[in-house]
């Protein structure tokens, strides 16, 4: 069971944090993974990059060395895999068509599209918040999540097969304080998620959003050790903890099996249980 071998998967955003982990599960269930962001560790101009994505994560992932984009390749190559890291902006649409049509060349096919890639930096209430971010998270997390979809829909359905993964976030089901930007792209994906299921299902590729609560990847660590929120947080979980990357990951990679094959249109929570009525 949950076989990917042979399979070929494209996650975005994965040189760190959530897509990172997705990558690695995704590979060791046998699939070959294309490892696609904006950073990338060997690039010259990583800084630069970082600096022009207006980003404040993206820049704090660039000086603390949390790029691991060449790395992971190399990590699923040595399980046997094939890998490769390809710079990929996921608001360029030249580009997205330009690196999907060469991962078909090197791969032969493309399975698996994991639309991770995202910004969550915006903080401020709705009066305070910036006109100029509230664009980027909207090319960011939802133009850029549709923009790849998009693209890789005339390969699954040449191949009458494929399998989808949109990431949501409970920002996005249950809003967010200071998050109007975020919460709105992250609920966005959803119904973009299920629209994608009713047009794919004629062609067999499934299409479902998973819904993270508060996970510690490197930035959900840094937020959780310095803002006085998280432990407020944290005490809405059914099990008082946060979730991990491997949480997600496992969720991810169960929506790309063909066990799951009659799932499609779902947002399926991996939130510790926030969204409960706890005591």
């Amino acid at each position: 069971m949950f076989d990917l071998t042979g399979k070929v998967a494209v996650v975005t955003g994965a040189s760190r944090g959530l897509g990172r982990e997705d990558a690695l599960t995704l590979a060791r269930l046998g699939a070959d993974v294309v490892i696609t962001d904006i950073l990338l560790e060997d690039d010259p101009d990583l800084r630069t990059t970082a600096e022009g994505a207006n980003s404040v994560l993206a820049q704090v992932a660039a000086a603390q060395g949390w790029v691991y984009a060449n790395a992971t390749a190399e990590e699923i190559r040595r399980m046997g895999r094939r890998s490769t890291a390809i710079k990929m902006d996921v608001t360029d649409r030249d580009q997205i068509r330009e690196v999907f049509a060469r991962v078909k060349e090197l791969f032969g096919r493309i399975d698996i599209l994991v639309n991770n890639a995202a910004t969550l930096d915006h903080t401020a209430q709705i009066p305070n918040q910036d006109y100029r971010l509230w664009d980027r998270d909207i090319a960011v997390n939802l133009t850029g999540s549709f923009n790849c979809t998009k693209e890789v829909w005339p390969y699954m359905v040449e191949q009458q097969w494929g399998r989808i993964v949109f990431m949501s976030s409970v920002a996005g089901t249950l809003g967010g304080f200071g998050q109007a930007s975020y919460s709105a792209t992250k609920a966005g994906v959803i119904g973009l998620a299920r629209t994608a299921a009713l047009e794919g299902g004629r062609y067999n590729i499934t299409a479902n959003a998973v819904v993270p609560g508060i996970i510690l990847s490197e930035a959900g660590q840094a937020a959780a050790q310095s803002n006085p929120m998280y432990e407020r947080f944290k005490n809405r979980t059914v099990f008082k903890r946060f979730g991990e990357p491997s949480h997600i990951a496992a969720t991810v990679a169960f929506l790309c099996t063909e066990e799951a094959g009659y799932i499609t249109g779902a947002a399926i929570e991996v939130a510790g249980g926030i969204p409960l009525f706890t005591a």
